[in-house]
């Protein structure tokens, strides 16, 4: 089975990008990973630190190996928006396929600094663990907003800048990078957000010479999604629209047997509707 790293290599030459969707349940696992296996499909599951936190470190690795191994299935981990050098070793420990350190609202040296600790740790436990860095502030929380978030910027100063994307990829050594090219995370309550800068994502693309992650999916549009893949996004977040879905099929089980007290009966709408969201997003990034 290929690696996580050469799907990665194989999205970014084919041109289109691999799911990365959150979770924090068995169901939310459920719902994805027959959503992927339905469409053949690499797909990469998120856990952030709360949501690990949750779940469990080792027992989300443990479960997604298990899928991985049970049914010969290119599922992978990664750890989301990790904060610290020791959460990044935590996860790398307990067999993630990847760990993101996110250091986008420290110095640009420090996010330099620490960011290469992280490279070098994984790098020495396994060749094949995949580091991300992020560079560009995008806001910290996936959840429905009333207005873009505070400290957020769309305007060209605000993004990432490619020079500065370029210094940071060959100091790290990071394998992948995030930027900030006018997403930010959650979205925006009429469900739309504004445009991403497309002409940004490919002079990033082009500076750095790494695959690139698109943070904050949730609420952009279909044609911006293609130009982003077209111009170097090889990996896309969705993490807001799987909560609502998820909320909207709970909401929908006690509705529809409101004396039902089996969690696995009146969870089942839940599932089914993570799954009908990740396969749509899974159709679109891989041109299907």
């Amino acid at each position: 089975m290929k690696t996580l790293k050469e799907c990665v290599k194989e999205a970014q030459e084919r041109k289109i990008a691999i799911g990365h969707f959150n979770i924090s349940n068995l169901e939310g696992l459920w719902g994805v990973f027959r959503a992927a296996q339905s469409l053949n499909v690499p797909v990469i599951i998120g856990v952030a630190e709360g949501e690990r936190d949750f779940v469990g470190v080792r027992q989300v690795s443990a479960l997604v190996r298990s899928m991985r191994e049970e049914f010969d299935y290119p599922i992978f981990l990664n750890a989301d928006h990790t904060h610290s050098f020791d959460r990044v070793r935590e996860a790398i420990d307990a067999g993630f396929d990847s760990v993101i350190y996110d250091g986008a609202d420290i110095s640009f040296e420090e996010n330099i600094k620490t960011t290469k600790l992280c490279v070098e740790y994984a790098k020495s436990v396994n060749p094949n663990v995949l580091i991300e860095g992020e560079l560009g502030f995008i806001g910290a929380s996936s959840k429905i907003l009333d207005e873009i978030p505070e400290g957020v910027g769309l305007d060209d100063k605000s993004l990432t800048d490619p020079a500065k994307a370029k210094e940071f990829v060959e100091k790290t050594g990071v394998d992948i990078l995030a930027p900030a090219v006018g997403n930010f995370h959650g979205m925006l309550r009429g469900g739309v957000d504004p445009k991403l800068n497309i002409d940004r994502v490919r002079e990033i693309a082009e500076a750095t010479n790494v695959p690139l992650v698109l943070h904050g999916g949730s609420g952009n549009s279909e044609e911006d999604f293609k130009q982003a893949i077209a111009n170097g996004v090889s990996i896309v977040h969705i993490n807001t629209e799987i909560r609502v879905a998820f909320k909207k099929g709970l909401m929908l089980g006690l509705s529809e047997n409101p004396d039902e007290v089996a969690p696995y009966k009146y969870l089942k709408p839940s599932v089914k509707a993570v799954q009908e969201v990740v396969e749509k997003k899974l159709r679109l990034f891989n041109n299907l």
